[in-house]
């Protein structure tokens, strides 16, 4: 078959996640608090957001960017000149992306609820060339299709690539 997301996909168990991310402590507060269990790659951070690669991502370069403070609503619960901040870093945090692994489009969207993984955040997923049609936009954003199987290395490698572009632009 030629998927390059399918072809790198492992199996993921969704309903251990479910219960970590609905009984367990916020993981973006979790990352920022130092919790060594909650470690990711970090690829920008300053006084007020952080970006960081997802640790059990459908496609390679899939990022996170979120404010630091605790807030959990899109919309309502930032001023709008901090919504305009974050998307202004969303889209930044895109562009370096789409320059660090091969990408045909990115899928931005907010997940999470106040049920599990309240603490806004913004997915930047970098669709890769050649996916059939039948396997992108909802069936390459859900871990229930698996998730991409890469080492430390190779994920310390792609957050390196990605800070690079942050770094030069």
């Amino acid at each position: 078959m030629n998927d390059p997301v399918a072809d790198r996909r492992v199996p993921f168990d969704v309903t251990a996640y479910e219960v970590r991310a609905r009984q367990g402590p916020c993981f973006i507060c979790s990352l920022l608090g130092g919790d060594p269990g909650y470690r990711h790659e970090v690829v920008y951070e300053d006084e007020r957001h952080i970006a960081f690669l997802d640790r059990h991502p459908t496609m390679v370069g899939r990022t996170l960017v979120a404010p630091k403070p605790h807030i959990e609503h899109v919309v309502r619960d930032l001023a709008e000149r901090d919504y305009l901040a974050l998307m202004a870093l969303v889209r930044r945090v895109a562009l370096a992306v789409e320059a660090s692994v091969p990408t045909e489009r990115t899928y931005l969207l907010s997940l999470g609820s106040g049920q599990g993984n309240a603490h806004l955040h913004w997915h930047v997923a970098p669709l890769p060339p050649g996916v059939p049609y039948g396997r992108q936009q909802h069936y390459a954003l859900m871990t229930e299709n698996g998730v991409v199987s890469q080492t430390p290395e190779r994920a310390a490698e792609v957050a390196a690539r990605i800070r690079a572009h942050l770094d030069g632009d």
